[in-house]
């Protein structure tokens, strides 16, 4: 990891310390990847960044995340924390490059509607270079987060070989 990658990684653990705060002791960080981190705790792992431009939340951290739980069967699922709660009955959609897909969202959280979306979600942001997540907060201000998909890639692959290892 160079120096530069560095600093990137001490900020995305710093912020994700949250993240599930009873088993802070066991976040592993897996690397930094450019844009995007990767991290194990216990038998979940994730890849994870936060968005290059988005409106400043109050009481969260904004993010995208791709995870596995060996557990329960989950591989390769999105999650969106949105920037802003979204407004009951508008659409989340995420965007990357020309290619578009409609989320199952609540409060300030999205997700893929299904495995088979994840997965095209997921292969789409392996070779992309840009996502955008948009909707309607609650107060009606569009809300468009913006993200960069150098390191996607490296980072969902450290953490689908690091549950790998656990499953």
């Amino acid at each position: 990891m160079t120096m530069r990658g560095r600093p990137l990684l001490a900020l995305l653990f710093a912020l994700f310390l949250g993240f599930a705060a009873p088993a802070q002791a066991d976040r592993e960080p897996l690397g930094t990847f450019q844009q995007w981190g990767a991290f194990r705790e216990n038998n979940y792992c994730f890849a994870i960044a936060e968005p290059e431009r988005s409106l400043r939340a109050k009481d969260w951290k904004p993010f995208a995340s791709v995870a596995w739980w060996p557990e329960r069967g989950a591989r390769g699922q999105v999650h969106i924390r949105l920037s802003r709660n979204k407004r009951e009955g508008s659409a989340v959609l995420l965007r990357i490059d020309e290619r578009s897909w409609q989320l199952v969202a609540g409060g300030n959280n999205a997700w893929a509607p299904d495995a088979r979306a994840d997965a095209e979600i997921v292969a789409a942001m392996r070779r992309g270079i840009d996502m955008t997540v948009e909707t309607r907060s609650d107060r009606g201000a569009l809300v468009r987060d913006y993200y960069r998909l150098r390191g996607a890639a490296t980072a969902i692959d450290a953490a689908a070989v690091a549950c790998a290892r656990v499953s």
